[in-house]
């Protein structure tokens, strides 16, 4: 595994020529979004993406995102781009959103555990924006971590979790939105959110009108219809708690507790105050947790964030998260 810094603004052409002819070779990158960092490889080579099943021990039924560098190049994976597609693209692209569509037939199978929709991404990132443009082709990249583990907003996050199975990683410093895509099926007569993110519902609704909620994510080990639905997910190696100011806390005198916090004070080694937005809170979210990891808690406690559309996103990594598996 190599790690080569680039300029989060303006990348070293070398580094990314480097890292497009790893793509092209079959290779896995590991590069920076503006969401988090995603473990890449080649979307039309079925093998390439085997290699990112085998790293991230991630289930074949759980489907990858493939990041373009337009909507142009997001609309030559689709067999069907409908109206609400175009909306949204002109609306949210590039930049955390990623639209679900019937896929077209060069879309190999493994990318979409066997599903008849692909879901598409365009990215801010300044770095995978070049990477997307030097490599010439789609890239499929999941987060670069270990399947249902903490996601990596930063470099060393994705040494930490993967090791020796990426090739390359661009190390352009800390992701800014620091939680995953907001995810939407557009491929039925009726826009469903499948994973929410920083673009909320109700943003979505003033381009499309009204966004269902999914039912059931599915049986075990059946397809999923998005990434970022497994019951558990987004976790710590710690226990994650959520517990309300008012709530009881037994806590045993043995373990060693961290807590993010809001509004209230709890007996904790290692307290974090986090912002009370939820950009703010979303872009500290998964470092903060790391860090807790790091310190060696045995437990993190996690105040619950408020029940608004607004929170949407972090409330469901939190609540994942808290999930035992």
């Amino acid at each position: 595994m190599k790690t080569i810094q680039v300029d989060p603004g303006r990348p070293d052409p070398a580094a990314i020529q480097q890292a497009a002819a790893l793509l092209r070779a079959g290779g896995l990158v590991a590069f920076p979004t503006e969401t988090v960092y995603g473990l890449g490889a080649n979307a039309l080579d079925p093998e390439a993406v085997a290699r990112i099943y085998a790293a991230k021990r991630r289930p074949s039924y759980n489907p990858l995102i493939v990041h373009v560098p337009d909507a142009a190049a997001a609309q030559a994976l689709a067999a069907d781009w409908p109206a609400h597609a175009a909306a949204c693209a002109a609306a949210f692209w590039p930049g955390p959103l990623t639209l679900v569509v019937a896929k077209h037939a060069r879309v190999p199978d493994a990318v979409t555990a066997g599903l008849s929709r692909v879901a598409l991404r365009v990215p801010a990132h300044p770095v995978a924006q070049a990477l997307l443009r030097a490599a010439e082709l789609p890239v499929a990249a999941p987060s670069a971590n270990r399947s249902s583990e903490l996601s990596p907003t930063l470099a060393r996050h994705v040494e930490k979790s993967l090791e020796a199975a990426v090739d390359l990683i661009l190390d352009a410093g800390p992701a800014s939105v620091g939680i995953e895509s907001t995810v939407i099926d557009l491929s039925g007569s009726a826009p469903i959110l499948l994973r929410p993110g920083s673009i909320p519902q109700m943003a979505l609704e003033r381009v499309l009108g009204p966004v269902s909620l999914p039912g059931s994510a599915g049986k075990p080990g059946e397809a999923r219809p998005s990434p970022g639905m497994l019951d558990r997910h987004y976790a710590p190696r710690a226990e994650l708690r959520l517990f309300t100011p008012c709530g009881v806390l037994d806590v045993r005198p043995d373990y060693t507790v961290g807590a993010l916090l809001l509004t209230t004070q709890v007996m904790a080694q290692f307290p974090v105050r986090m912002p009370a937005d939820p950009d703010g809170y979303a872009q500290r979210l998964y470092a903060e947790l790391h860090r807790l990891d790091d310190a060696g808690c045995d437990l993190i406690l996690v105040e619950r964030v408020a029940d608004t559309p607004e929170w949407a996103g972090v409330r469901d990594r939190l609540e994942r998260a808290a999930r035992r598996g």
